[in-house]
């Protein structure tokens, strides 16, 4: 055996004697003593051993430096030492093989003829199975730090707030030319200022063990000052104390910025829907006073004069001819009325929303033979007039679904205020919906629906009524400021002469 280092003066001996090897060894450091477990450890037997020079069990490139210690020791005047640092001893079997070992030394005296015989004991563990496992351990503590260092994400790991230890991803993140520049620095130097309190909370809350791992979305700056969005999982690590945290940080930059760009792209898409929506509005109300105005005076007129050729005592063929050209005027006129109110309800602007839903209602229910009944309020709710032609539509659009698909017999419109919302409800005794009724190819009409309230801030809900049926409910912000002026606006481009319309 042997060691590189001379015998320790501060170190006791560490080895104890059950399941140690011993040996004893003379003064010209012949073997006078060796244990059971001393032979199975060097692999020969005691006769083999005894009065042979102690150096056989120890390598040969290290024997001098044995033959120092010991005399350092003699000299000492020390009962007792440790051979070095533990696994840093080497012993030599018998077949030639090498193993790691902890040996300590003292003085012992044996009794001989003639006297005393002054020997040296050493007392030795194999360590070689242990030193497996460290190397063991050693290698995969390297691949695990590999792991690491080549992770695609940025990895840190803090000792209470300090750095010590970054992986490559991590100097690329926050910009460094090698990942020792970021060591020893505080995290909370690299996080954005408003993101410090979350992560020293979320920190705080890891070490104490309150919850597992923890992601929060937060911010740091780059070394260049480059702010960066990021995802940061924390971690505590319970074999390091309640000091050490780990890091795994994640660069969302990109993905916020295209998840704002969509956002983005969605309100414009929004605004262009409703853009084309008012548009077309704008041209159906054009088209609807055309259509009265122009069209409707003239086969009025047209009527008066066939009745003008119809007077004297026309003979009875004339007479008949001219009664046919009357009725063919009456359903022409009666059809230009009803296009109109179609493209667009000219009773909207002249009395409000709630007759015009009245209205509505009153004619659908007649055609579809279907009763209707209405609950509306005893005024016209304080909307501006998109919000109005909006409700009317979606009314309208409500009432066509339940006549396509409810097979219902009962309808109940009601429009309704709290102190933040107006709500429309359409509620039927037909077959109610299912899950998918928004989505089935071909339902435009519920989408129309839905996009007309988001237009205009509000939502839709689809369900089914406790008692069976079909429920729509449309809630829309209501904003007091807004202009109630909407009603007067319309009524200022009726003509003085415009009565309300009737039946369709």
């Amino acid at each position: 055996m042997s060691t590189a280092d001379p015998p320790s003066d501060s170190m006791q001996p560490s080895v104890s004697p059950a399941g140690d090897a011993l040996l004893a060894v003379d003064e010209q450091q012949r073997i006078v003593m060796m244990s059971p477990a001393a032979q199975r450890m060097f692999g020969c037997s005691a006769d083999e051993a005894l009065g042979g020079p102690l150096s056989r069990f120890i390598p040969t490139k290290l024997r001098d430096a044995h033959a120092r210690h010991v005399a350092v020791f003699a000299r000492s005047g020390r009962p007792e030492a440790r051979m070095g640092e533990p696994g840093l001893v080497l012993g030599l079997r018998a077949d030639g093989t090498t193993f790691h070992a902890e040996a300590s030394i003292c003085r012992a005296d044996f009794a001989a003829p003639g006297g005393r015989l002054p020997c040296y004991v050493a007392m030795i563990r194999d360590l070689s199975q242990e030193h497996s496992v460290e190397q063991h351990i050693g290698a995969l503590n390297r691949r695990l730090r590999a792991v690491f260092e080549l992770a695609p994400v940025a990895v840190w790991i803090t000792d209470g707030d300090r750095i010590v230890f970054a992986n490559r991803a991590c100097a690329d993140l926050f910009g460094a030319e090698e990942r020792e520049t970021l060591l020893g620095r505080s995290i909370y130097e690299l996080l954005a200022p408003e993101s410090c309190a979350a992560v020293r909370r979320t920190v705080d809350q890891a070490l104490q063990g309150e919850l597992g791992a923890s992601t929060i979305h937060e911010r740091i700056a780059r070394l260049d000052g480059d702010p960066r969005d990021v995802v940061i999982a924390v971690a505590s690590l319970p074999d390091h104390g309640r000091t050490v945290v780990q890091m795994v940080i994640t660069d969302i930059t990109e993905r916020a910025r295209e998840s704002r760009e969509l956002e983005h792209s969605r309100r414009n898409l929004r605004r262009l829907s409703a853009s084309l929506v008012q548009a077309r509005e704008d041209e159906r109300r054009r088209i609807a006073r055309e259509l009265h105005d122009e069209l409707g005076q003239r086969l009025t007129a047209l009527k008066m004069e066939l009745s003008s050729l119809g007077g004297g005592a026309p003979d009875a063929p004339r007479a008949g001819r001219i009664e046919a050209m009357l009725e063919m005027v009456d359903d022409t006129v009666a059809s230009v009325r009803r296009i109109a109110t179609e493209l667009r309800p000219l009773m909207l602007d002249d009395l409000g929303l709630n007759a015009a839903i009245e209205w509505l209602a009153e004619g659908w229910g007649q055609r579809m033979g279907i009763k209707t009944t209405l609950k509306l309020g005893a005024a016209d709710p304080a909307i501006n007039d998109a919000a109005g032609i909006a409700l009317y539509r979606m009314t309208q659009e409500a009432l066509t679904n339940v006549a396509r698909h409810a097979h219902a017999t009962e309808v109940e419109i009601e429009i309704g205020e709290t102190d933040r919302e107006l709500l429309l409800t359409v509620q039927d005794n037909g077959v109610g919906f299912d899950a998918a009724s928004m989505f089935r190819e071909g339902s435009h009409g519920l989408l129309g629906i839905r996009e007309r309230a988001l237009m205009l801030g509000g939502e839709l809900e689809i369900g089914n009524a406790p008692g069976g049926g079909g429920r729509i409910t449309v809630r829309l912000p209501l904003h007091p400021s807004a202009p109630a002026e909407a009603a007067p606006k319309a009524a200022a481009h009726v003509p003085e002469r415009r009565r309300p319309r009737g039946k369709p």
